[in-house]
């Protein structure tokens, strides 16, 4: 069926105004205003933070904590050489990472591992290398550009415990 001017229709609910509580008996919604008899909902004023329970511990801080979260972490987005294989080009420079699909963020971190095998010389931009994958890609011919980003250690790290005793000595 074709869509004119004779068969247009709006969405549902395009054309409901928001509900009008504490307006009468009448409306269906006056009283307590859908807010129950008595309790602490029922009163003015009351917000309880997300997740309350009435009082009973809440599920957030009832079940068991594991794990630490490193904020230094370096992701790296990885990628197997079966992959570059299937590419089909003879240089691969993070903008044809991003092109190709293999690379998600623009400003992301590559590191190519060695699963899968490579019979072609492709140069191969990227952060990190497995050395397998580095093996791989010079035994047929190509070449690894390593490239910078991401591999210091960030502001305010931890000295070492030879760096403290030198200063100390």
């Amino acid at each position: 069926m074709a869509l004119n001017l004779s068969n247009l229709r709006a969405p549902k609910k395009a054309n409901t105004g928001r509900k009008r509580v504490g307006r009468g008996m009448g409306s269906g919604i006056g009283k307590t205003s859908g807010r129950g008899h008595k309790g602490q909902g029922s009163r003015s004023g009351s917000s309880m933070m997300r997740g309350f329970e009435g009082g009973q511990m809440p599920l957030h801080r009832r079940m068991p904590k594991r794990g630490f979260t490193n904020i230094f972490r370096t992701e790296y987005t990885v990628v197997n050489l079966d992959k570059l294989a299937e590419a089909g080009v003879d240089e691969l420079t993070l903008e044809k990472f991003t092109e190709l699909g293999l690379l998600r963020k623009k400003n992301g971190l590559v590191k190519v591992l060695g699963s899968g095998e490579i019979s072609t010389a492709i140069t191969v931009h990227a952060h990190k290398f497995s050395k397998s994958a580095q093996e791989k890609i010079e035994k047929a011919g190509g070449k690894v550009v390593l490239l910078g980003g991401g591999t210091e250690a960030p502001k305010g790290k931890l000295k070492s415990k030879q760096t403290r005793q030198q200063q100390g000595a």
